[in-house]
């Protein structure tokens, strides 16, 4: 990610220096889409957006990891429209954090994100329990939006995994890259 930036500062520096030396009353509006190109490029790790996967890739994806979840692509997918978290990450975070509910205490508590038991819900192993996978990947979205974009502003992967998985239990940069392989990977088009 800091190779990202330093690259694209140094594009700046170009870009802006080419607008001056071509047409100087063009430097505000070039350091404004140098500045946009920027944004959308550090940005591009935001769990927020639309749906980038289909059902039948989500079911695909599920299926060739033998997942108990395969079949439940519809409800990722439903979700990811109706809480405006693309459903990449989603299902990236169900890999890292259980392949797909195939390892772990997942496998009993049908959770995408394995969350900490917290009042009102039935709790296996400290880690929310849920009666469905549906019903996991509910509460992972709405836990996402309410409390780590509504509430604490945090929006990308960078961080909110330093929160949601800390580092006195997880290899946060290695959970950050494996997250954001995998979304890119899956974007591609490959299983």
């Amino acid at each position: 990610m800091r190779k990202v930036i330093v690259g694209l500062c140094l594009l700046v520096v170009i870009y802006g220096l080419l607008y001056m030396w071509h047409d100087p009353k063009s430097e505000v509006s070039a350091v404004a889409s140098i500045t946009n190109r920027i944004e959308q490029e550090v940005t591009h790790s935001s769990v927020e957006g639309k749906p980038s996967l289909s059902v039948a890739f989500i079911d695909k994806v599920l299926a060739a990891a033998n997942s108990k979840a395969a079949g439940t692509g519809q409800s990722l997918y439903d979700l990811s429209k109706k809480y405006g978290i693309d459903d990449a990450y989603a299902l990236a975070f169900f890999q890292h954090e259980s392949t797909f509910g195939t390892g772990g205490v997942a496998r009993a508590t049908l959770s995408l994100g394995n969350i900490r038991c917290s009042e009102g819900y039935i709790c296996i192993e400290g880690y929310r329990a849920y009666s469905s996978w549906q019903e996991g990947y509910a509460d992972w979205y709405r836990l996402i939006r309410n409390l780590y974009i509504s509430q604490w502003g945090l929006r990308t992967v960078e961080q909110i995994v330093p929160k949601y998985a800390p580092s006195s239990e997880n290899d946060v940069t290695g959970y950050i890259s494996a997250v954001e392989k995998d979304v890119s990977t899956w974007r591609a088009g490959t299983v």
